[in-house]
C-alpha cells in the first residue's frame, strides 16, 4: 500500500511540474531548481526588484542568462537610465506591437496610460497609426523607435535631430531598450503566453496559491511554486 501512495504521489509531482503554467512554459517549482537556477531565482527575488518579471519566470531555466538579462533588466526600470518613463514606454510599446506577442503589448498599454500617455496615442502607436507628440524628446523616440522597428534606415536628418534632442547616451539607451523588449517579445511569442497572464512572481516564503494547495491536497503531494503573490 505505501509503495502505490509513493508512486502516486510521484506521478502526481511530475503531473503538475509538467503541465504548462505559463503559456506553453511548465514553471520550475522552487524545490526542484537546480542550484545555479535558485541562485538566479534568489538574486531576483531577494535584489532590487524583488520579484521575477514575466519573461525571467522563463529564463529561470537557462540561469546563466538569467545573470547576464537581470541587469541590462534593472537598468531600464524607474530612474536607472536617461530615458523617462513616457520616453521608455512609447519605445517599448512601438517594439513590442512589432512582435505581435499578445503579452508585452497588453501589458504596456497598460504602463503607458499609467505614466501619463495619453490613451488615444499609444493605442494609435498599438494600431500603427502616426501620432505625434509636443515634447520634443518624446518625438524623436517616436520618430527613431518607428524607423527601426519597421526595419527602415535612419535619414541623417533624423540622426541629427535624435543626437540633439537625446544625446548619445539617450540614443543608445533608446535602442538597447528596444533589443532587450525584443528578447521578451519573442520568448513570450514561442512560448504563447496570453495576455494577462500572471507576470510577477514574488513573495518571501514563494507560498503556493491557494489553487495550487487544493491540487496538492488532492494529489498528497506538497511542493513550492514560482507564483504570484
Amino acid at each position: 500500500m505505501g509503495e502505490i501512495v509513493e508512486r502516486r504521489r510521484a506521478e502526481g509531482g511530475k503531473r503538475m511540474s509538467d503541465a504548462p503554467t505559463f503559456g506553453r512554459y511548465a514553471e520550475i517549482p522552487v524545490d526542484r531548481m537546480t542550484p545555479d537556477q535558485m541562485k538566479g531565482y534568489r538574486s531576483m527575488i531577494d535584489g532590487p526588484r524583488g520579484r521575477l518579471p514575466g519573461p525571467y519566470k522563463v529564463w529561470v531555466h537557462n540561469p546563466k542568462l538569467l545573470q547576464a538579462a537581470a541587469p541590462l533588466g534593472e537598468h531600464f526600470t524607474p530612474g536607472q537610465s536617461s530615458l523617462s518613463e513616457r520616453e521608455r514606454e512609447i519605445a517599448v510599446v512601438v517594439i513590442t506591437n512589432r512582435w505581435h506577442s499578445a503579452y508585452p503589448p497588453a501589458a504596456h498599454e497598460r504602463r503607458g496610460k499609467e505614466v501619463g500617455l495619453p490613451a488615444a496615442t499609444v493605442e494609435a502607436i498599438m494600431a500603427g497609426l502616426p501620432t505625434s507628440f509636443s515634447d520634443a524628446r518624446e518625438q524623436v523616440v517616436y520618430e527613431v523607435a518607428t524607423t527601426l522597428a519597421g526595419g527602415r534606415l535612419v535619414s541623417q536628418g533624423l540622426y541629427d535631430r535624435a543626437v540633439k534632442a537625446l544625446g548619445h547616451e539617450g540614443v543608445t539607451d533608446m535602442i538597447v531598450l528596444m533589443g532587450y523588449y525584443t528578447a521578451v517579445s519573442l520568448t513570450m511569442n514561442f512560448y504563447a503566453v496570453p495576455a494577462g497572464a500572471p507576470g510577477l512572481a514574488r513573495g518571501a516564503a514563494e507560498a503556493a496559491s491557494a489553487g495550487d494547495r487544493q491540487m496538492q491536497q488532492r494529489d498528497g503531494v506538497s511542493r513550492e511554486r514560482v507564483v504570484e503573490a
